[in-house]
């Protein structure tokens, strides 16, 4: 999904979802049906907002049971559109799919983010971020894997940072037991707790998403 980030709004915020009964049609069609695991089927009504959403995807040499893609251009104006400057593109890549967590699994997850980011970003002026989440969902999370994801954070600098950076985020769920680990800067992982109502969250999970593009 792409997007013109709107120029700098007074108060930073960002829209409410509209409810998914009172989008379009052709919107609503275009998100797959995850029939036999009910738990995706619903994370992605969270998702379908924000995301490109593909099933049983397959990228980076993996099958992914949910895989996203969100882009945002944004923009800062003077008084018209054409007067613009400050243009950026950020990007984010989201892999989600059903395992068993362990430290080991996580590295791998790591470096895979790391080769995927040498084929995907394009380091130039207008790079700002592009971020690499990946989703493990568990049937529980060991102690030494909720220790790693919680103190986790990678982001690399592109030039020293002026073509931008790349972060790579991780994120475990356990649905069953409705618990959930997420490393720094993993916003996405509030779309994955289905126990939680985001939409009674301050700020919502849209609002954070588009701050951490636009700003």
């Amino acid at each position: 999904m792409s997007g013109e980030a709107p120029s700098d709004a007074a108060d930073g915020s960002a829209a409410e979802p509209i409810p998914k009964d009172d989008l379009p049609a052709e919107i609503v069609e275009n998100v797959p049906y995850w029939e036999s695991d009910p738990y995706l089927d619903r994370v992605s009504d969270r998702l379908m907002y924000n995301y490109d959403l593909e099933k049983d995807h397959l990228a980076a040499g993996e099958r992914w049971d949910l895989y996203g893609e969100m882009r945002v251009r944004s923009q800062k104006q003077f008084f018209h559109p054409a007067l613009s400057y400050g243009d950026h593109e950020s990007e984010e890549y989201l892999f989600v799919k059903r395992g068993r967590p362990t430290v080991a699994e996580l590295d791998r997850l790591v470096e895979l983010g790391h080769d995927v980011a040498d084929e995907r970003v394009i380091p130039d002026e207008e790079h700002y971020r592009t971020d690499f989440t990946f989703v493990l969902v568990a049937e529980s999370i060991p102690d030494d894997v909720a220790t790693y994801v919680e103190g986790f954070r990678d982001r690399t600098l592109l030039r020293f940072g002026y073509y931008g950076h790349y972060e790579v985020n991780l994120v475990v769920v356990a649905p069953d037991t409705e618990t959930l680990v997420a490393s720094e800067m993993a916003d996405v992982a509030d779309a994955f707790a289905l126990w939680a109502d985001v939409e009674r969250e301050s700020p919502s999970l849209l609002s954070r998403i588009a701050r951490k593009f636009w700003t």
